[in-house]
């Protein structure tokens, strides 16, 4: 579980930082930076998956 929130937390981060230094308005700022935010979440949970059910 720790892994997830360490996941999480830096999503977040970088999602606030992608948001704070991107053009337009707040607006326009506060939704890229949760679009980052969710598109860190589905795609490392996709591979975590995919990473699951290959044989190492």
């Amino acid at each position: 579980m720790i892994h997830f929130t360490y996941l999480a937390s830096f999503a977040f981060f970088v999602a606030v930082a992608f948001g704070v230094f991107s053009a337009g308005s707040n607006r326009d700022k506060f939704l890229y930076g949760l679009k980052i935010f969710g598109q860190f979440m589905i795609v490392s949970l996709v591979l975590a998956w995919i990473f699951y059910f290959l044989p190492w």
